[in-house]
């Protein structure tokens, strides 16, 4: 038995000389002040960086060759009568489909995580209930369309009926470009009907229960006057088709 035992110790004892190795070598750059996990985050922020940076890029190049389309079509409307009507009804539709800038009295809403205290979340909550999702943002945005909003904008950017809110973690991705809370949404119209909206609306109403329990933040302030730029994003479709035969 005991020499079972001894060549069993045998073969984990360098096992063990071994592992110890690798504690005390990241023991020692950790004492060094390096990040065990510094180099995965500093990729995931370039790339992050990275992507933003190529949406600033895409958006200007966006903006300049519409500038071009726009004065090609005027330029053309001077010669072609059939080419300035369609002009004319392109100007007269662009306002409703949110292609111009659009000012008036205004609703802001502003979403935010929760702060918790000394780094310790409140008992009973686990870490999704203390960051606003996606379902919350949609769900301020939905409320303001209902309640007859002639505009909207989340953050910086106008958004239109077609516009996708995505989150990621506690981020906000919005037409390739990335926020962090808190989260604003403004809607120019009748600041009466969208607060009503908002009061009425189911998905807020489940959002203001974890604001109470959790102290996630939720305010809604109305504005004088705000100016919501015109949308910039891709207006491209896509729907599906039955096939045929």
């Amino acid at each position: 038995m005991s020499s079972v035992r001894r060549r069993t110790w045998g073969s984990i004892i360098p096992a063990l000389t071994l592992v110890a190795g690798t504690l005390f070598a990241a023991s020692a750059s950790t004492a060094r002040g390096t990040d065990l996990r510094e180099g995965g985050r500093t990729r995931i922020t370039e790339l992050i960086a990275a992507e933003q940076r190529r949406a600033r890029a895409d958006r200007a190049d966006y903006r300049r060759l519409r500038g071009e389309v726009d004065d090609l079509s005027r330029r053309a409307g001077r010669r072609d009568a059939r080419v300035a009507e369609a002009r004319a009804e392109a100007d007269r539709l662009a306002a409703r489909a949110g292609f111009t800038p659009l000012a008036g009295r205004a609703v802001r809403v502003s979403l935010d995580d929760a702060r918790t205290s000394g780094g310790e979340p409140p008992r009973g909550a686990a870490p999704n209930d203390l960051v606003v999702h996606q379902s919350d943002v949609q769900a301020v945005v939905n409320a303001l369309w209902a309640g007859g909003a002639a505009g909207v904008q989340v953050m910086d950017q106008r958004i239109i009926a077609t516009s996708a809110v995505r989150c990621v973690g506690n981020t906000l991705v919005l037409q390739g470009v990335v926020y962090s809370p808190p989260f604003r949404v403004t809607a120019v119209g009748d600041p009466a009907r969208l607060r009503a909206a908002l009061d009425s609306s189911p998905g807020i109403s489940i959002y203001k229960r974890y604001v109470r329990a959790y102290g996630l933040g939720y305010s809604v302030r109305a504005l004088r006057r705000a100016t919501l730029p015109a949308y910039t994003g891709n207006v491209t479709m896509g729907h599906a088709t039955v096939p045929s035969g």
